[in-house]
């Protein structure tokens, strides 16, 4: 069991570029700054990523500048046909040109080519995501546009260090985002219906060249409640805290630790679309999750590798905080193992 540090307020980094402090949080405590890093440009990383859905679409966007590479990416999710597209776009040696707001609180994200147009709008934590992008899939152009309202005061943040000198991870999850709006692919014209939610991942930092995460995440409308939750760990040094945690309705509660059974094939191979289990030493995590699409993806360029399944599907189970017993049915969300060499 991790000590579970509750961070202070105050900059994030020393004057070595190290963690002034590691540990969770339930607000944006510690204050990021590029300039305080010490470690060589290079290996700087940042990204906002975004999913909104409910149970027959999903769309997810992302922004990112890791200064060796930039990556803008749309991917569309149809849980009815259990299909999926996705079409990135890199670029190279931008070194935070791509200005992405030191705060989850205040900022825009505008990033232009000839093929997208990708803008995150961010007013004081009221959203909008304006975004185009040409040829997804098969001529299939995409457009969105969509509003998202906080729902709830509390998200999981992380301080979490490396076993090596001046690397880090600032990291924020802000679930249950209440989503309104529309987008459209191809011919496919889509209005988020009413109690449609969305997550945001906020995260920057300077990492080890290779590393594997896992990562869980959920924001639905389930029995009439607003039920959420963040769920992950193999990232960096959790010593002093994890990064799992429930929301209901208006409450946030911290969880410790967490393990994915992602099954086996007959060659000992993780077999992504066959059912998985959530299980905790503790017990407060007992969860079912029967894959519905993964989406796949393998970014080999020479050094830089980044190998993800991102299978979205529907939970089932109970979380259990304080003696209580919250259940979890039908709910859609997603889990996801990726291995990184960047």
């Amino acid at each position: 069991m991790s000590k579970q540090v509750l961070l202070t307020k105050g900059p994030l980094l020393n004057n070595k570029g190290n963690l002034n402090q590691a540990g969770y949080a339930f607000s944006l405590e510690k204050e990021y700054n590029r300039k305080a890093i010490k470690k060589m440009a290079f290996r700087i990383k940042e990204w906002d990523y975004y999913y909104i859905g409910d149970d027959k679409y999903g769309i997810a966007l992302t922004v990112a500048d890791n200064s060796y590479m930039s990556l803008v990416s749309v991917s569309v999710l149809d849980f009815v046909n259990k299909v999926e597209s996705t079409k990135s776009y890199m670029g190279w040696l931008t070194f935070g040109e791509l200005n992405l707001p030191s705060s989850s609180k205040t900022g825009d994200v505008h990033h232009k080519g000839k093929k997208f147009n990708m803008y995150f709008k961010n007013n004081s934590g009221k959203r909008r995501l304006v975004c185009e992008m040409k040829n997804v899939a098969k001529g299939k152009d995409f457009k969105c546009d969509v509003i998202l309202n906080e729902t709830l005061d509390k998200s999981m943040v992380i301080a979490t260090p490396f076993k090596k000198n001046r690397h880090f991870y600032y990291n924020q999850k802000i679930n249950l985002l209440r989503a309104t709006g529309s987008f459209s692919f191809g011919d496919l014209s889509y209005n988020f219906p009413k109690d449609t939610f969305g997550v945001l991942d906020w995260g920057r930092g300077v990492w080890t060249y290779s590393n594997t995460w896992y990562w869980a995440s959920l924001s639905f409308k389930c029995e009439g409640h607003n039920v959420g939750f963040n769920l992950g760990y193999g990232f960096g040094d959790t010593t002093n805290a994890s990064e799992n945690m429930f929301f209901y309705d208006q409450e946030a509660y911290k969880l410790d630790d967490v393990t994915f059974n992602i099954p086996k094939d007959k060659k000992g191979k993780d077999d992504y679309l066959s059912e998985w289990t959530f299980t905790s030493n503790s017990g407060d995590i007992n969860l079912v999750f029967t894959p519905i699409i993964d989406r796949y993806s393998n970014t080999n360029a020479l050094i830089i590798q980044s190998k993800q399944h991102q299978v979205f599907g529907i939970f089932n189970g109970e979380i259990k905080v304080n003696d209580k017993t919250f259940k979890i049915t039908n709910c859609l969300g997603f889990a996801e193992k990726v291995k990184n060499r960047w």
